[in-house]
């Protein structure tokens, strides 16, 4: 046994050198990563701190990986030496590259989290800001891919181009799907021309209308009024004409319609509507100070259409913004339903005639029998 360790007593005392020097590093990296954590709850509370678990993960998982091929020096003859350098040099500088690219993108976005917060104190509009840091972002994940690519001989050469200049613009054109660089340009179209921004109300179509609440590179996040999410490609939604409730002007007309039976007294119906609309709590004036000298009224009612079983009035009730004006329209229909059930004013329903052919036959038979 003695024998033993005289002769491998060189192997040994690297083998336990290695051990520990794992150990160390690893000891190393998880009070980094509390120390990180702790400054995190100060400055972030409540936010999950992911890049920082996952820095922890990967230099741990390094500092195994490095020391097993420390260790496999050991037992391979002089002639691997070579190979297993290079295996060593390879991981470190894959694991080197993978850890400052993590780290570069976590810290531009509690950069740019920090400043959309200082933006949302002021109520000034952070859209741009929001958009740019997913900019910064996706362009440090490429330039940590293509350094990463750079350990392999076969997409040196690409990648020397792609980081050289415009050759990263025909890289990405070249690998990326038509509808891809469609929905990039369109959150570019977006943020340049700004027809909406965070936080305005958009009506996209009947079915989606909501709040903006985040424009990415691909795609733009509305919270409709039901609380659920719906995702629109930014190509989509750039083409698409649509309405701002939050662009220029708030106010916001809202045209109630209601339909009465030809037998109801109209101009009884027109008054209930516009006394129902100049009560609520939510209508707004926006009459002109010469129609208020004029005496022309707040809400204006009058009669659009005849149609086939009913006769269509209508009234325009102006509200501060969109919010209220959905509100508003809610409560007139309910105030003006009751109205009318008071006042005797029918909202009619369609009516059908039904002819059976047979019972005419009959009576025709039986007339003519009786001739």
């Amino acid at each position: 046994m003695t024998d033993f360790f005289e002769i491998y007593r060189a192997h040994l005392i690297y083998a336990l050198l290695v051990i520990i020097t794992v150990l160390v590093l690893r000891g190393l990296t998880n009070l980094l990563n509390r120390w990180l954590l702790n400054k995190g709850d100060q400055k972030f509370p409540g936010e999950r701190p992911k890049a920082v678990n996952l820095v922890k993960r990967i230099l741990n998982s390094l500092w195994i990986v490095l020391g097993l091929i420390a260790l496999g020096f050991i037992f391979v003859g002089e002639n691997k030496y070579a190979i297993l350098k290079h295996n060593f040099l390879l991981i470190l500088y894959l694991g080197s590259v993978a850890v400052i690219t993590i780290a570069l993108t976590a810290f531009a976005n509690l950069w740019f989290k920090r400043e959309i917060q200082r933006k949302a104190t002021t109520n000034a509009d952070a859209t741009s800001l929001k958009f740019l840091g997913y900019v910064v972002v996706f362009v440090i994940y490429t330039i940590g891919l293509l350094f990463g690519l750079l350990a392999f001989p076969a997409f040196k050469g690409i990648t020397q181009t792609a980081l050289g200049g415009a050759g990263v613009l025909a890289l990405i054109a070249g690998v990326a799907s038509q509808e891809a660089l469609a929905n990039l340009v369109g959150g570019i179209f977006i943020i340049s021309f700004k027809p909406f921004k965070i936080g305005d109300i958009i009506k996209v179509s009947d079915t989606m209308v909501g709040t903006v609440v985040d424009i990415t590179l691909r795609h733009t996040i509305i919270r409709n009024f039901e609380n659920k999410m719906i995702v629109i490609p930014n190509a989509i939604i750039n083409k698409e004409k649509l309405i701002n409730y939050n662009l220029g002007d708030l106010k916001c007309c809202e045209r109630i319609e209601i339909g009465i039976s030809y037998d109801s007294d109209v101009t009884l119906a027109k008054r209930i509507m516009q006394e129902e609309c100049e009560k609520h709590p939510l209508i707004y004036d926006n009459r002109s100070k010469l129609e208020k000298k004029d005496g022309q009224p707040m809400v204006r009612t009058a009669l659009i259409s005849l149609d086939d079983s009913s006769v269509t009035i209508r009234a325009w009730a102006w509200a501060r913004n969109y919010g209220d004006s959905f509100n508003l329209r809610c409560d007139i229909l309910e105030s003006v339903k009751m109205r009318f059930d008071k006042e005797g004013i029918e909202i009619p329903f369609p009516y059908r005639t039904l002819v059976i052919k047979e019972n005419i036959k009959k009576e025709g038979n039986s007339e003519f029998k009786d001739d």
